[in-house]
């Protein structure tokens, strides 16, 4: 018994652990982001590493017009390596941003008020749950923790990009 409750236990932290970015189980990768998705900002991410694109579905995009993000809402951010010079530091184009290298991750939020009692609220920021994607749309694994650096935003309805989405003339 000591050793099935031991076997439980390191499945449950193994599993946990492997998606603590999100949850593909509750959070779907949306098949056809690139053609019914808007692409409303583009930017280098706060670590410095990274470069990405962000895209809203139509309900995000009407939404936000009336001020906030409705029930339905999807948001999609494109990770992106970028080209390293000599020294391993990203190279920068004369925008500022860095040069885009190779897509490395697909990164979905989706607010939702009915999810499963199973997605445990701790996992999510507010009504927004997530869940990281390879480039193919295969759940990847992830050490972050998505939902603990969006929770501090909740004046911005969780997102980090929301003014670049209200101001976009979409």
């Amino acid at each position: 018994l000591m050793i099935k409750l031991l076997l439980l236990n390191i499945l449950f932290v193994v599993s946990a652990s492997v998606y603590a970015g999100g949850n593909p189980e509750y959070v779907a990768y949306p098949e056809d982001y690139k053609n019914s998705f808007t692409h409303y900002h583009t930017q280098n991410r706060a670590n410095n590493k990274q470069i990405a694109d962000f895209y809203a579905n139509q309900i995000a995009i009407e939404s936000i017009k009336k001020g906030t993000l409705e029930i339905g809402s999807v948001i999609v951010m494109e990770i992106f390596k970028p080209q390293l010079n000599e020294e391993e530091k990203p190279v920068t184009a004369s925008n500022g941003l860095f040069i885009k290298e190779k897509l490395a991750a697909i990164a979905v939020m989706e607010k939702q008020d009915n999810w499963d009692v199973n997605f445990l609220a701790t996992d999510r920021a507010g009504q927004w749950g997530f869940a990281l994607y390879d480039t193919a749309g295969a759940p990847k694994s992830n050490e972050l923790e998505c939902a603990s650096c969006h929770i501090p935003l909740k004046d911005q309805n969780y997102l980090f990009s929301i003014n670049e989405l209200r101001n976009h003339p979409h």
